[in-house]
């Protein structure tokens, strides 16, 4: 049966009370009758500690928005894959856009750090995705199979089969746009090939993500198509009420 992760990227979202109220309000509403549906939260790193807490024996599972692929060191403001696997975040973003855009983030840092994660055993969901730009120039499919080629470059099947991949189309991310179900369906098959090719068998089962504007209101359409295994969701995964309409989207489909 199909498997679906409903991922909530808080970004630099909540303080830790904020935080605190939001998480609760998750646990309280969750109910998963679909033991395929995975539930993941990745807020601020100064709330990780409190989410340890709060989401102990709960269906919810705790993420990172980045790190340094370094374990320790001179590098001030930064955090190591052990500090935050000693909070029990079991998966960690890396390659966001906005990371890529703001922070100046290249496919060779982004490959250090992907390597460094699995290399721990943490889950990457690793994001590839075109600015607006690129895809009125037709370079939807290079610029995907370039952040692959090079993003996951030297890493080996067997440690692939932690990895999951988002889609995230950049002009789609927070702009209230959304790719159509057939855009998303084109590049979410084209993401499969390229990691089928890559991993073989393992490729067959990567996670495969959606991220660019998703809501309670197109989730469940984008949900039905072969190869999206979920979402990576922003602004809607800061209301309990809507981030709990996404998953139970993906819950109704069979």
């Amino acid at each position: 049966m199909k498997k679906y992760l409903i991922a909530g990227n808080w970004k630099m979202n909540t303080d830790v009370f904020q935080a605190e109220k939001l998480i609760k309000e998750i646990t309280e509403g969750l109910k998963i009758d679909n033991p395929n549906v995975k539930v993941l939260i990745c807020p601020p790193f100064t709330n990780l500690m409190m989410a340890t807490v709060v989401i102990k024996d709960s269906l919810i599972m705790l993420g990172a928005q980045n790190c340094h692929w370094e374990p320790k060191g001179a590098f001030t403001g930064e955090i190591s894959i052990d500090m935050l696997s000693c909070l029990r975040c079991e998966y960690i973003i890396i390659g966001h856009s906005e990371r890529r855009a703001y922070f100046l983030e290249t496919d060779d840092i982004i490959n250090k750090k992907l390597i460094s994660v699995l290399e721990k055993k943490l889950k990457p969901v690793f994001c590839v995705g075109e600015t607006l730009l690129e895809r009125q120039e037709g370079l939807t499919f290079t610029v995907i199979e370039r952040q692959i080629e090079l993003g996951l470059k030297g890493i080996s099947p067997v440690n692939a089969e932690k990895l999951v991949i988002a889609y995230e189309p950049v002009w789609a991310i927070g702009t209230g746009l959304a790719a159509t179900p057939a855009q998303v369906d084109e590049v979410h098959n084209k993401i499969r090939n390229l990691i089928e090719n890559k991993f073989g068998e393992i490729g067959k089962e990567t996670l495969i993500l959606y991220g660019g504007s998703v809501t309670s209101v197109n989730a469940e359409s984008l949900f039905h198509l072969k190869n999206v295994n979920g979402a990576l969701i922003g602004g809607a995964s800061l209301n309990a009420g809507s981030f709990l309409s996404i998953i139970n989207s993906a819950q109704k489909v069979k």
